[in-house]
């Protein structure tokens, strides 16, 4: 299809989308992967547990068919969650109606399958974003900003004068009455090794004592990895106690269930390692 054609299309089929269905669409760009039963504790959360799956559904299928919106072959949680583990990915049309470019600011494209792996990272982003958004329904905090990959990488010059790339899986901003929690957020599923944990981990130590992030906006956030279970949890803990001591406050390893609830919990105000707007001794 030629792009004026393209636009034309995108143009009409936009005009026939409400609030919603464009928020959806907009959802999907942004964490590029979401099951229906996450659409549905997004957008529709109001009525009774039966009505409210049937109409994200209904939605669903109407974007489907549409063709602003790919729906995998796999099912998340098998046969039993039925519909509810449908996967969705926005189309190359999609991106158009939203008047956006593909993934990393490339050419829009389909959706692929990618790998089993990826598929679970890029949801248990998106379930991270999800259950803030639902403790922010019930009073606990304000959400203020949720920026996924790779909006929320970060550039810097090395010791050697090489440009690095340090790309967190999401950063997060949470408001309380008088302060902000902020958060590089790194998922881990158990797929890499230790030493590779704490390798990526030095990065944010480099970064950290490069005073990049502490002049654009006056505090470093702290780095939080997210884990699947205890075992995972220690193994981590006890890898990171090999980094610098007075980089150790800038890590927190904690389960990815107990996520948000982390994450809206008010800061601690007791003393703690100074990671603000000073610059460490290199």
């Amino acid at each position: 299809m030629s792009g004026r054609r393209l636009h034309v299309q995108a143009s009409r089929l936009r005009a026939q989308l409400d609030t919603r269905a464009l928020a959806v669409l907009d959802t999907l760009y942004r964490f590029r992967l979401l099951t229906t039963a996450q659409v549905q504790r997004l957008y529709l959360v109001s009525g009774v547990p039966g009505s409210r799956i049937r109409r994200t559904q209904y939605l669903m299928k109407r974007l489907q068919t549409l063709a602003l919106v790919v729906r995998l072959s796999r099912v998340i949680g098998g046969v039993r969650a039925g519909s509810s583990g449908f996967v969705y990915g926005l189309s190359a049309l999609g991106q158009a109606v939203l008047d956006v470019s593909g993934p990393a600011g490339g050419r829009r494209r389909r959706v692929w399958e990618t790998t089993p792996y990826f598929q679970d990272h890029m949801l248990m982003v998106a379930e991270l974003y999800v259950g803030l958004r639902e403790a922010e329904r019930q009073g606990q905090a304000m959400l203020l900003t949720f920026t996924s990959e790779p909006g929320c990488w970060r550039h810097f010059t090395g010791s050697g004068g090489e440009l690095v790339v340090l790309k967190p899986d999401a950063y997060v901003r949470v408001g309380f009455q008088a302060v902000e929690r902020r958060v590089f957020i790194e998922v881990d599923l158990a797929t890499e090794s230790l030493p590779t944990i704490v390798r990526k981990s030095a990065r944010y130590v480099a970064y950290w004592r490069s005073g990049v992030e502490q002049q654009r906006a006056g505090v470093f956030p702290q780095v939080v990895w997210l884990v699947p279970d205890q075992h995972r949890l220690q193994n981590i803990q006890r890898a990171l106690g090999s980094l610098a001591v007075e980089a150790s406050g800038l890590f927190e390893v904690a389960l990815i269930d107990a996520g948000p609830r982390l994450l809206m919990a008010p800061p601690e105000l007791e003393e703690k390692p100074d990671h603000s707007s000073s610059r460490p001794p290199p």
